[in-house]
């Protein structure tokens, strides 16, 4: 697709287009002209507000987005609602199962619903999330929910793009300190007990607050543990409240500005780090040639003007809205 197709594609995003929507996020998925998308994207972004959902496979996840998402919608909020499913290792493929869960919201046209692979990237999340979460922004959603695949210890990266994070954990996932054991315990602003109309909710909640009364005993925030069961309709009223109550913190406290930066600065490093990849992979096999040829010295070429130059396109791009 060439840039003036691109660029009427931007345009009917700009004005709310669902079609677009979905065209530019499959463009960049795919590495289609990414840097030009994102380029004339990301200026206009920066005022949404990011929930990330994660916890174990099983939790109860997708059915605690769609409840949430009924309350959002009857604030009247646009919500924009992107999920991460596992890819095979073998085949690549993933099943996107999130809008087959989903399908209450089908045909509300103020609810957009994306499942994405993670196509081999570790951390909970796809490689391209990120982005798509700035488009989904650009497309007219203000109110981003990020669901991940079932996390463990090194997937975490939801803490990296969202600005409040809820993890969900339920009673039969063992008793709660084992299951905060799981690497997660740090990157939670709320608990969900979900489930809780089986037993042990309450024993696995006073595990989860006897822990979270050790770590946080000078903090502004003490992560809350809300125990709730959509099966029953259960709890969900007082964990949006609580969602909000941390929004509120974080806009007040000029915290949610100041993750942001550091989250430019985690996205910037990620994409340095790709490219001295890049460079560190085409010395690598130049250099064994010259090894295995037995040549004493090796001539590197040195590229960091380029890299220095990639940087400041990244930092540009990535920090005009959060001076």
């Amino acid at each position: 697709m060439d840039k003036d197709s691109i660029d009427e594609l931007l345009k009917q995003l700009s004005q709310h287009n669902r079609r677009a929507l979905a065209k530019i996020i499959s463009l960049v998925e795919n590495g289609h002209e990414r840097e030009y998308i994102m380029h004339n994207i990301i200026p206009h972004t920066g005022e949404s507000y990011i929930l990330g959902i994660t916890g174990p496979p099983g939790a109860g996840k997708s059915s605690l987005v769609e409840a949430l998402t009924h309350l959002y919608r009857k604030d009247n909020e646009s919500i924009g609602i992107l999920a991460v499913d596992p890819s095979s290792p073998y085949t690549g493929g993933a099943i996107l199962g999130d809008r087959i869960r989903m399908q209450s919201h089908a045909d509300d046209k103020n609810v957009f619903i994306r499942s994405m692979g993670t196509r081999g990237h570790l951390g909970g999340i796809a490689a391209s999330t990120g982005d798509v979460i700035k488009i989904l922004e650009f497309g007219g959603f203000r109110r981003l929910i990020l669901e991940t695949v079932g996390v463990g210890q090194s997937e975490i990266d939801v803490m990296n793009l969202a600005n409040t994070v809820v993890v969900i954990l339920n009673p039969n996932s063992g008793d709660g300190i084992q299951a905060i054991k799981a690497g997660i315990m740090e990157i939670a602003d709320i608990f969900v007990i979900n489930k809780s109309d089986l037993r042990n909710a309450e024993q696995m909640k006073n595990d989860v607050e006897m822990m979270l009364n050790l770590q946080y005993k000078d903090s502004s925030w003490k992560p809350p543990v809300v125990l709730t069961s959509v099966l029953e309709n259960r709890g969900l009223s007082d964990l949006h409240q609580r969602i909000e109550e941390h929004k509120n913190l974080l806009m007040e406290s000029g915290l949610k500005y100041s993750r942001n930066k550091l989250l430019i600065k985690q996205k910037v490093w990620s994409i340095i780090e790709k490219r001295i990849h890049t460079i560190f992979s085409s010395v690598w096999t130049e250099l064994t040639e010259y090894i295995e040829k037995g040549e004493k010295s090796y001539p590197i070429k040195e590229d960091y003007d380029e890299l220095a130059e990639k940087i400041w396109i990244e930092i540009k791009r990535n920090y005009t809205r959060d001076k």
